[in-house]
């Protein structure tokens, strides 16, 4: 009798807020596999997530370099124990500590450009788009931003 193939794992890594609504709005699409969250916690995250296994990163994430070390290495305890197949972000600065980890553990890496940045690349973006193995936009005029990028729509 032909075995199932394991179900594969995915890290969901937002920041609160419109990153994580608009991660949300994938309800569909992410509801399908065993996962766990990386975020921050917020009256917004309770909603979101109550029920969903959740990990909280140290705050304020952006452009705060001690915060950012702390997350690197609670990245790597993180996806250690987890030991997700993917890890899929929209950003805010939790996302390169988490990809850079997952990179050197194997971890395949998919970022979408967030819907708001239409004028120049998320920082976060910019930071992590040399080592994803996909990346998605929400606006065709995003594909300018990153080589190789796909246009996927928008979420919202």
């Amino acid at each position: 009798m032909p075995q199932k193939s394991p179900k594969r794992k995915i890290g969901i890594i937002t920041s609160k807020g419109g990153h994580l609504f608009q991660m949300y709005r994938l309800k569909k699409w992410w509801s399908k596999y065993d996962r766990f969250w990386v975020t921050f916690p917020g009256a917004d995250t309770n909603s979101f997530l109550r029920g969903e296994h959740v990990y909280f990163t140290f705050y304020p994430e952006s452009r705060n370099a001690i915060n950012a070390i702390r997350n690197t290495f609670l990245a790597i305890s993180i996806l250690k124990k987890e030991k997700p197949d993917i890890l899929i972000s929209f950003g805010a600065g939790i996302a390169p500590p988490f990809f850079y980890i997952g990179k050197l553990m194997g971890i395949k890496l998919i970022f979408i450009e967030p819907y708001d940045f239409v004028k120049s690349p998320c920082l976060s973006g910019r930071m992590v788009s040399p080592i994803v193995d996909k990346m998605l936009v929400q606006h065709k005029m995003q594909l300018s931003f990153y080589k190789g990028s796909e246009y996927w729509g928008s979420t919202l």
